[in-house]
């Protein structure tokens, strides 16, 4: 996505520390409700978030060490806004968890514009240094709004993905975006993001997970979940998403997904990329 730097497609507001406080109290409230709302999960004794204790958090740095699963999150400012979330659920389950994503970029295909084939030698050259580095079991690449290219290239830029993350020995998980506004930025590009999922839907090999079946079609639907901006997402959003995809993540890779009361309300939700975005 473009860089969240404050502009008026990114308001950055300004107040006290204690108006702050009282707006990050409030998104987390309201992120436990929607999920409790849309069925997500059902309070236990000992489930909400008293029980981040130490005890919780020595357990949980036990099973990071037992289930081994060690997960690399790439993707632009879409997947970022979603990257809170995702963190806190996916350690919350004992899963290890590094954050690539990159505004403004991200994306792994190049095609033949100068914006992505800069952006795309940036994603391809931190990937190695992550791979040595991190050494991820799986690696989860969310479709980009900066995906251009023709199909040809789209296809074999997922390709090179997947033998990327086969050569290092970690699993490769495609996932759709979220629909997003597609305004006079995007428009000369509409063709190509529309087909960017149905090439990673192509990709042998590689569990893809399309997204819609949360967010549908319809960025300006409730159910998407957009924020005020139409492209990314809120607190309530992310942590939907952060819900759906460690659900899924958990059957792929072995390993138990935790109860949302666990992590939905936490830290997280104060980001900064929330107050960015003007989230409540």
């Amino acid at each position: 996505m473009r860089p969240t730097n404050p502009s008026p497609d990114f308001p950055f507001p300004h107040g006290s520390t204690g108006r702050r406080r009282a707006g990050v109290m409030a998104a987390a409230v309201a992120v436990g409700a929607m999920l409790v709302a849309c069925g997500a999960f059902t309070a236990a004794p000992g489930d909400g978030p008293a029980a981040t204790t130490a005890t919780t958090a020595t357990a949980r740095h036990a099973d990071q060490a037992a289930n081994g699963v060690r997960v690399l999150w790439m993707g632009d400012s879409i997947a970022g806004a979603e990257a809170p979330a995702v963190e806190a659920a996916l350690k919350a389950g004992g899963v290890w968890f590094r954050n690539a994503t990159s505004d403004g970029g991200g994306t792994v295909v190049a095609g033949d514009h100068p914006v992505t084939i800069v952006a795309a030698k940036d994603t391809w050259k931190r990937l190695k240094k992550e791979l040595a580095s991190f050494r991820p079991t799986v690696i989860a690449y969310q479709i980009t709004s900066y995906d251009w290219g023709t199909p040809r290239q789209q296809l074999a830029a997922y390709q090179e993905l997947s033998r990327t993350a086969k050569d290092a020995g970690a699993r490769l998980v495609l996932v759709s975006a979220p629909p997003f506004k597609i305004d006079g930025f995007y428009k000369p590009h509409e063709d190509a993001i529309k087909s960017a999922p149905a090439m990673a839907a192509k990709v042998a090999d590689v569990r893809y997970l399309d997204a819609s079946e949360l967010w549908g079609d319809d960025y300006a639907a409730d159910r998407a979940q957009r924020a005020t901006d139409g492209i990314h997402s809120c607190q309530q959003g992310s942590a939907a998403f952060a819900a759906w995809f460690v659900r899924r993540l958990g059957d792929l890779a072995g390993f138990t997904p935790p109860a949302p009361g666990v992590w939905a309300t936490g830290p997280w939700t104060g980001d900064e990329r929330f107050v960015k975005l003007g989230c409540g």
